[in-house]
């Protein structure tokens, strides 16, 4: 029997690997690559490694064996049919006779665009029959505290979520659930809403940016459109810009609060606060 990770050279995928090898010997984990040689540190590690890739359908043959335990983290790929991707993995793991999937989904309060790719991963996952986990990730502090360049060159903070707060956590909070659901027992066909414990307002990321640089940093609150327009502007592909306005817009309707506390209970201890992953990124 496997712990089988796909993505694991991610962002998020090497968290979990890491997890996962403070609890289970390294022959025992799976990691599914889709570059080989960007995971050699995980083979010269022990890993087992899986090349794999979610666009080709063939690659998934003999990745999974019964009995296994996979994580299906969820493609990061703009414009792909991420549904379709993740079904590739699915309909491998059902076939192998997979013990458990857990998957990286949104909280199940999102209505942006952004999670309709996870709704629709979660139906097929359901109705596929296999015991399943959903991770319902909410919002990462790293996808504020690693993107400070443009906050810090204009000393504000843009947004368009209004007073709306977010309940975020760290990225390795969010692996450490997951290693808890691969490596624990009784979490069949469990729905986890992840967030952090502490939920904050753009004004109160602002002020404390302000409080850690010694600098001045306003608040700059702009609709949806200019939002969009704004990143658009600044480089992004306007279908990310208008996902991630999207996004501002469920924030200020109180979307991406979480209050289970499941997020806690599953690492048995607090979350990362946002003020030390702001800390964390200006070391970096």
């Amino acid at each position: 029997m496997s712990i089988v990770v796909t993505g694991a050279t991610g962002h998020l995928g090497t968290h979990v690997i890491e997890g996962l090898l403070e609890k289970v010997p390294a022959e025992q984990i799976t990691a599914v690559v889709r570059d080989e040689a960007k995971a050699a540190p995980l083979a010269a590690r022990g890993v087992q490694l899986a090349v794999a890739d979610y666009d080709t359908p063939e690659s998934f043959d003999g990745v999974f064996s019964a009995g296994d335990k996979v994580l299906l983290i969820s493609g990061s790929e703009i414009g792909k049919d991420r549904v379709a991707q993740h079904k590739v993995v699915i309909e491998a793991a059902k076939a192998a006779g997979v013990a458990l999937l857990a998957y990286t989904s949104a909280p199940g309060t999102l209505t942006a665009a952004l999670a309709d790719d996870h709704r629709g991963t979660e139906q097929a996952l359901l109705a596929s029959g296999l015991p399943y986990v959903l991770l319902r990730n909410g919002w990462y502090n790293e996808v504020f505290a690693e993107n400070l360049g443009p906050v810090l060159a204009h000393d504000a903070v843009t947004h368009a979520a209004g007073e709306g707060r977010v309940s975020s956590a760290a990225r390795a909070d969010y692996a450490a659930a997951a290693v808890a659901v691969l490596t624990g027992e009784g979490h069949e066909n469990t729905t986890y809403e992840l967030g952090g414990d502490v939920a904050w307002s753009y004004a109160e990321y602002a002020a404390e940016l302000s409080r850690q640089t010694g600098r001045t940093i306003a608040v700059n609150p702009v609709s949806v459109d200019a939002y969009a327009d704004i990143l658009t502007g600044a480089g992004l592909p306007e279908p990310l810009a208008r996902i991630l306005a999207g996004v501002d817009a469920s924030i200020e309707k109180g979307e991406l609060v979480v209050t289970s506390g499941d997020l806690t209970r599953l690492i048995g201890r607090p979350s990362t606060p946002i003020a030390e992953s702001i800390a964390a990124a200006l070391k970096g």
